[in-house]
């Protein structure tokens, strides 16, 4: 009787748990820390296992590798989810792995997720991980630099797992077809079709082996192209809002601007906004590197980022975001000049350095008969009186602070002729105090 209750649960099972590489053989993609002559391997290849912290986008095998880690070292292991864990679960981990040690095996607990810990939570492993009770594995999707703290990150390697490319995703689902955990060699599929699953997958490999059972769940024994397009037209870009991507990618927009790279702005620019970036922040960006990398080599920059932002403000999506993309190849065609940039942090690091300094007397407002009395304002030379509305000789910087020159204009753009007009002024400027002399 009992077998006519008896469950397959691998029926249950998606496709992508069932094709879980069990050893390293299986194991397809991260040649660069899992190559035959990298410290990682080595250390696999050797027994001698280290903690560690995997960090890398979702799909890219840190689950599977933490669990090939304790299997091909013959270790126990203890898998937690920092989403649902909490000090209870630790503390029954921690009495779990010392049994295990106390009978001679050693223990790899596995935290995914470990950035959802606060940092008193991640305290808790430490003593465990000095004295050798457990190794800690941990994983994240998240910069371990921000989320875990330096404690844990001082006891635990970090490798970081890159996204698989469409090689590596054209493997994986081949490996799935062939694969008895698979379907057997029981389903057909060509190499443009499995191509484009691999596209729709975008780096991961969890999403890739979805989309294949899901096109096998619509086939029979055979892929069609019309079901794989259909399956694949769902794709989704990988952007995290509030993640390392979303900042590595408006890092990389900045950086094609300032590089003088317009097209691979439009690139960064597009790919954010079809991630779901919030194209407000992006205007707001936009008007930054206006002020931050083109400045006073081109004015007009600012102004045209203000216009375009203030064109999506009234059209919205998508009619606006074209002023967006047009501001933003402008920025990067025309002339760059961090000038102003470097000027006002240089203004601002003397501040730090002399302090509140008076304004002088001569530039202080006298609008009561008190204020004149105290010499405000008095010596003053009214700039429009002067020839060239130019006062030579005149200071402007407080009494106890040397001149400071901060801004010095690039050879590029407009910079060039306001460059050569400073340089023109500075000179009438030390031939005053020189006559005064």
């Amino acid at each position: 009787m009992a077998d006519l209750f008896s469950v397959d649960t691998d029926a249950y099972r998606p496709l992508a748990d069932r094709m879980r590489p069990e050893n390293l053989s299986q194991y397809i993609g991260q040649a660069h820390v899992l190559g035959p002559d990298k410290p990682l391997r080595k250390a696999i290849d050797a027994g001698k296992l280290h903690s560690m912290v995997f960090w890398g986008p979702p799909g890219t095998g840190k689950t599977t590798l933490a669990r090939m880690l304790a299997s091909g070292t013959d270790s126990h292991f203890i898998p937690l989810s920092a989403v649902m864990a909490g000090v209870k679960d630790v503390r029954a981990a921690v009495a779990e792995a010392k049994s295990f040690r106390d009978g001679g095996q050693r223990t790899v607990l596995f935290l995914d997720e470990v950035h959802r810990f606060n940092k008193a939570q991640q305290d808790a492993f430490l003593p465990y991980v000095e004295d050798g009770t457990l190794i800690f594995v941990g994983a994240t999707t998240e910069n371990p630099s921000f989320e875990l703290n330096n404690a844990l990150l001082s006891r635990a390697r970090v490798y970081v797992l890159k996204s698989l490319t469409r090689d590596d995703l054209i493997a994986i689902l081949e490996q799935a077809l062939r694969d008895e955990r698979g379907f057997g060699g029981t389903l057909a599929a060509s190499q443009e079709q499995l191509g484009n699953l691999a596209d729709a997958a975008d780096g991961d490999a969890r999403r890739a082996l979805n989309l294949l059972e899901i096109a096998a769940d619509l086939s029979d024994g055979s892929l069609s192209d019309a079901v794989v397009e259909d399956v694949a037209s769902g794709r989704a870009r990988r952007f995290d809002k509030g993640g390392d991507s979303f900042y590595d990618q408006i890092s990389a927009l900045h950086k094609s601007v300032r590089g003088t790279d317009p097209d691979a702005a439009l690139y960064w620019f597009t790919r954010m906004l079809d991630g779901g970036a919030d194209p407000y922040y992006l205007s707001r960006r936009l008007i930054r590197m206006a002020s931050e990398d083109i400045g006073n080599a081109d004015p007009r920059a600012l102004a045209l980022c203000l216009d375009a932002a203030n064109a999506y403000e009234r059209l919205g999506s998508p009619e606006g975001e074209l002023a967006l993309a047009q501001a933003v190849v402008y920025l990067a065609c025309t002339p760059k000049s961090n000038a102003v940039y470097v000027a006002s942090k240089a203004a601002a690091a003397d501040l730090d350095a002399y302090g509140s300094l008076d304004v002088p007397a001569h530039l202080k407002n006298a609008p009561t008969r008190l204020m004149k009395e105290l010499g405000h304002g008095e010596d003053y030379r009214y700039a429009h009186d002067e020839p060239d509305a130019f006062a030579a000789g005149e200071d402007y910087f407080p009494e106890d602070m040397p001149r400071r020159r901060y801004y010095h204009p690039v050879p590029r753009g407009l910079e060039i002729r306001i460059g050569e007009k400073l340089a023109e002024l500075e000179k009438r400027r030390k031939d005053a105090k020189t006559k005064r002399k």
